[in-house]
């Protein structure tokens, strides 16, 4: 990601780095004179556990935080902040010391940070002041350490925008989500069931402390929703009217400029919207910089549909006389039947893929109940149960996942997975319960709990693990030009063997060394696997042409 945002930054760094929208953007703090910035002190009970007035936080035996909050946007930043300080320098320290090691350049971070106030200059135009003073009440609390990047309240301002701005700009893999919904005479009671897992992978440490946390705010509606400390926009949760909002990335051109972090839509949307009417004319006041499809939940409704937003383009999708609806991350309405960035994408992505395993399961039970909608996001296997190796992004579980969620809209019911990946138990969460008394000792409903998949007891498993590390050390001598010994290379394979990426690998380093017997015969591996793109199937093909003319074949 480093070497793209830098050309960008270097093409952009005098096209107004000076002017008064940007000065603007970087002195504009929100006015909180009409709030009284005192706050309780935070009480310590134990290292998982902290009260702070009628607020509090605790850890749960399956490592879950569960945070309560109630109060004025001011109120709300500040005891999140004070409740969650630890957590929120853990996390920024887990997402900004990447860019240490993706721009270690002293002098290219500066002029990355150059070009985030550039792009970033319409930003505190299209965040809702209540979002606004609610990030500096939290920014108040955010660690010192990152403020040669840039000032507390601007920094966590712009990191709301950091799935935006990663998405657009290499349309990275942590954005490769699956959802679906069903109801109707397709759930075991008739209620309406929905099934997400979020792939927003920025490394293990980021994805190790979720927050389920629960905010009771002085405008709008109470809600829960999966984050981690530091951020207030919403990913996935739902409202006390059980209204429910999740996001799956579509393809995005580049953006000039950043307008509505998503993730800020997503909170508004549940904040003040009951049924789907309402969501669409929240998404349509708002204008964003990516694209994004937004699933909406609606006990009021007793169905979903799909909110596809775009910095030029609006549609929104509904299933007529079905019971069920799959999104993935590729659009659907007719507001995009004609746009050839999407059409290349299901051509070519492995979005499409997907989609069609989530109705291929989905199509084997005539009945979905928690449980099963829970099975489906494990799903760690290929079309047909095929076995396509694992982390592989054509499976619904990836083995990345921040978390996965399973709503029960009509009667307030969450589920949320526990580590690692979707694989811990879900936690069962009674949005009707915890509002009615936020200051138990837990608020999960523990008898509603999933249980864990014996999948992360495996050999398999294990395997898998192991794969990651040696994969990441194949990568590193591929880079670094280090050589291995063939019994590494060997193991590379043997652990994940019906993984193509385990043989490309092999492959590009065997090639890197001048061992094109060798490379061509690990590349053609690759080919007999389910590969997860068009560009990765190509350029699998051009090694092997490069390599048969330098062999002569």
């Amino acid at each position: 990601m480093s070497l793209r945002i830098f050309n960008l930054g270097m093409l952009f760094l005098f096209l107004g780095l000076t002017s008064c929208g940007i000065s603007k953007s970087l002195h504009d703090i929100p006015d909180v004179s009409a709030y009284n910035s005192s706050i309780p002190e935070r009480i310590k009970i134990s290292d998982s556990a902290y009260t702070l007035g009628k607020n509090n936080l605790s850890k749960n035996k399956q490592g879950l935080w569960e945070l309560y909050v109630e109060g004025n946007p001011l109120e709300r930043g500040l005891i999140t902040g004070s409740l969650t300080e630890e957590l929120f320098h853990f996390q920024e320290h887990a997402f900004l010391s990447k860019v240490d090691e993706l721009v270690p350049s002293k002098s290219k971070q500066a002029i990355l940070r150059r070009f985030l106030a550039w792009f970033n200059r319409q930003l505190y135009l299209n965040v809702p002041l209540e979002y606004k003073t609610e990030i500096y009440g939290l920014s108040k609390y955010a660690s010192p350490k990152y403020n040669h990047i840039a000032d507390p309240y601007l920094r966590i301002l712009y990191l709301h925008g950091a799935h935006d701005i990663g998405h657009a700009l290499q349309d990275l893999a942590l954005v490769g989500c699956s959802s679906f919904a069903a109801w109707g005479d397709k759930t075991e009671d008739g209620s309406l069931i929905i099934g997400r897992n979020l792939d927003f992978y920025a490394g293990d440490e980021f994805a190790k402390e979720k927050i389920i946390s629960f905010v009771n705010p002085t405008e709008g509606y109470k809600f829960m929703s999966v984050t981690w400390a530091g951020m207030i926009g919403v990913v996935s949760g739902m409202n006390e009217h059980g209204l429910t909002v999740s996001i799956n990335a579509g393809k995005s051109q580049i953006p000039l400029i950043a307008k509505t972090p998503i993730s800020i839509l997503n909170r508004e949307i549940l904040q003040y919207a009951t049924t789907i009417d309402e969501a669409i004319a929240i998404a349509k006041k708002r204008q964003v910089f990516v694209s994004e499809s937004i699933f909406i939940g609606s006990a009021k409704d007793k169905k979903a549909a799909i909110i596809e937003v775009s910095p030029t383009n609006f549609g929104v999708y509904e299933v007529l006389n079905e019971n069920q609806l799959i999104c993935s991350n590729h659009f659907q309405s007719n507001a995009y039947a004609e746009d050839k960035k999407n059409q290349k994408h299901i051509a070519e992505s492995h979005s499409q893929y997907r989609y069609q395993r989530m109705e291929e399961l989905l199509n084997q039970q005539p009945k979905i109940t928690p449980q099963i909608a829970v099975d489906i996001l494990r799903n760690k296997d290929g079309l047909n149960n095929k076995s396509i190796g694992y982390g592989n992004e054509k499976a619904l579980n990836q083995l990345l996942a921040h978390h996965a969620i399973v709503f029960k809209p009509e009667q307030r019911l969450v589920w949320v997975s526990s580590n690692p990946y979707q694989l811990g138990e879900f936690v069962a969460y009674d949005l009707n319960a915890i509002f009615k008394n936020p200051n138990k000792l837990s608020l999960a409903n523990t008898a509603l709990n999933i249980e864990k998949d014996p999948f992360q007891f495996t050999q398999a498993y294990r395997d898998y693990q192991t794969y990651r590390t040696i994969r990441a050390q194949v990568l590193s001598a591929i880079k670094n030009n280090e050589t291995l010994t063939p019994e590494i290379l060997s193991e590379l394979r043997n652990k994940n063997p019906e993984y193509w990426e385990a043989y490309y690998l092999v492959g590009k380093y065997y090639y890197e060394k001048g061992y094109y017997t060798a490379s061509l015969n690990a590349f053609k591996k690759a080919k007999t696997k389910e590969i997860t793109t068009v560009p990765d199937q190509q350029d699998v093909d051009k090694y092997i042409k490069k390599l048969k003319r330098k062999l002569a074949l």
